[in-house]
């Protein structure tokens, strides 16, 4: 299993150097050239693209990660020493500073290792950080979101000529990557709010896309995630932008708790949404082969017409607020709506997997109860099939115990709901003997939704072969593994269509 995002900081020397006001080649001013350092979880999304970033910078990246994956391999081809298994010989002597994904703990070998030797230490977010202070950083936040709308916003500045450093949480399939460089002032990254790790980055542009509950296993409770997401935007540099959901309930708390203090550091707020009262709206939505088609909005004036092939009112919402953020990044409106449309997506958001005898197979990483009625509504506005089949992979086992009532009321458009066992991550022991997957199912045919428990992927692959039909639609729906069952009927199909 791969291990990515934050854990517990050792130090906060800044090994890199000092920032500097104009950031195009801040790279070779932040002396990565030459400089060691080792990623310990290096097999996760946000660490490797990290680690890919320096490595394009011409650092030397060793690690190690539990378990080989295709990341860990494509580390290896750029140039990366990465181990497989955690061992303290893996850490070498020349090492200028180690990096820690969240899943690590104190007890790790390597870790231990670095610490004997006095080796800088840094939480992924806070090395993000480090990165970004050098740059006219772009973090997109939010509970929902961030990996579609900032794998787009990077598209738009690349298409439109101006270009982004970026690390995403997701590969975008139009850059094949998850990370990249550019001769650019941009830096766009996630900023994640678990563990308050966003609170490491200070960026000149910063998004909300939307706050609910989650992560209740570190957070106390709604108010208190509230508040970190304020203390997030209230990290804008000065002179600088909130851009923010103007419909959102929670996000509107954040604003009318931060106002006065952006005005402090004249920080502009914009918000945006489908309410013209935002700042940024949409207007004559209409769906038009297979595409959202609107009119943007700004402070009451006409920018122009778009139209995207995302489907789904909440990506809507994200086009708008990628508008947003290239307007204010310096792009002329008119050049971002016409960019708008050319951005077909990011991997595991309704990706179409593929088509055999009339059946589609989608895959998507929707593990959050809003989250998976959204995805689900898209996927009946776009494809329009005959029966939904949704094969939901729980991700946690606190969260799918905290948010119980919402999950049970998540799937009301899927026609037959087939839940395995929660992927466990994260999680204590007690967390996990507190619900499981039958408790959820049971929950969910009390409420009206027909669902099955189905351990294994083999038996869920085989049930579907004998059951699904022409016209039908199977999505994978999950922020763990479940895409092998996706993977598995379809291999099936292509050899029995």
């Amino acid at each position: 299993m791969s291990q990515s995002n934050t854990q517990t900081c050792e130090t906060n020397s800044n090994l890199l150097g000092e920032n500097c006001a104009d950031a195009v080649g801040a790279a070779e001013r932040l002396e990565l050239a030459g400089k060691r350092f080792h990623f310990i979880g290096a097999g996760g999304i946000g660490m490797s693209g990290l680690a890919q970033l320096l490595v394009k910078n011409n650092a030397l990246i060793t690690g190690s990660d539990e378990m080989p994956s295709e990341v860990t391999d494509n580390l290896q081809r750029i140039g990366a020493d990465i181990r497989v298994g955690h061992d303290a010989e893996n850490l070498s002597p020349q090492t200028d500073a180690v990096v820690i994904s969240a899943a690590i703990r104190d007890d790790n070998p390597e870790l231990i290792s670095a610490r004997r030797r006095g080796c800088k230490v840094y939480k992924y977010a806070e090395m993000l950080g480090e990165l970004m202070n050098s740059y006219d950083g772009i973090a997109i936040s939010g509970t929902h979101g961030k990996s579609t709308t900032s794998g787009w916003l990077t598209h738009v500045l690349k298409q439109a000529g101006v270009g982004a450093n970026y690390i995403v949480g997701a590969r975008i399939s139009q850059l094949g990557s998850s990370s990249g460089t550019a001769d650019s002032r941009h830096f766009v990254a996630e900023a994640c709010e678990y563990d308050r790790s966003f609170l490491n980055l200070k960026p000149k542009i910063a998004c909300v896309l939307n706050i609910e509950q989650d992560h209740l296993d570190y957070y106390g409770d709604e108010d208190e995630i509230v508040e970190a997401f304020g203390d997030f935007a209230l990290g804008t540099k000065p002179n600088g932008v909130v851009v923010a959901n103007g419909q959102d309930a929670n996000v509107g708390k954040m604003i009318g708790a931060s106002r006065s203090r952006w005005n402090d550091n004249a920080v502009r707020c914009e918000t945006f949404g489908l309410d013209e009262n935002c700042d940024f709206c949409a207007r004559s939505i209409t769906l038009s082969d297979e595409l959202n088609c609107f009119d943007v909005y700004h402070n009451g004036e006409l920018l122009g017409p778009t139209r995207i092939s995302l489907p789904g009112n909440h990506n809507i919402m994200n086009a708008l607020a990628v508008a947003a953020l290239a307007i204010n990044a310096g792009l002329e409106p008119g050049s971002v709506l016409e960019l708008l449309g050319g951005f077909t997506g990011i991997d595991r958001r309704l990706m179409l997997k593929g088509q055999f005898g009339r059946i589609t197979v989608l895959d998507d990483y929707a593990h959050h109860p809003t989250e998976i009625r959204a995805s689900l509504a898209a996927i009946r506005q776009k494809y329009q099939p005959e029966r939904i089949w949704c094969v939901f992979q729980p991700h946690q086992y606190s969260r799918t115990r905290f948010l119980l009532d919402d999950f049970t009321e998540s799937f009301k458009l899927a026609d037959v709901t087939i839940v395995p066992e929660i992927y466990f991550v994260r999680d204590s022991q007690s967390a996990k003997k507190q619900i499981n997957s039958q408790i959820l199912v049971e929950k969910m045919r009390a409420n009206g939704t027909e669902a099955l428990f189905i351990e294994s992927f083999e038996a869920i692959c085989d049930y579907l072969k004998c059951n699904v039909s022409s016209g039908e639609l199977v999505v994978t729906m999950g922020a763990g593994d479940i895409w092998k069952v996706a993977d598995d009927y379809l291999q099936w199909l292509g050899g029995n269509s």
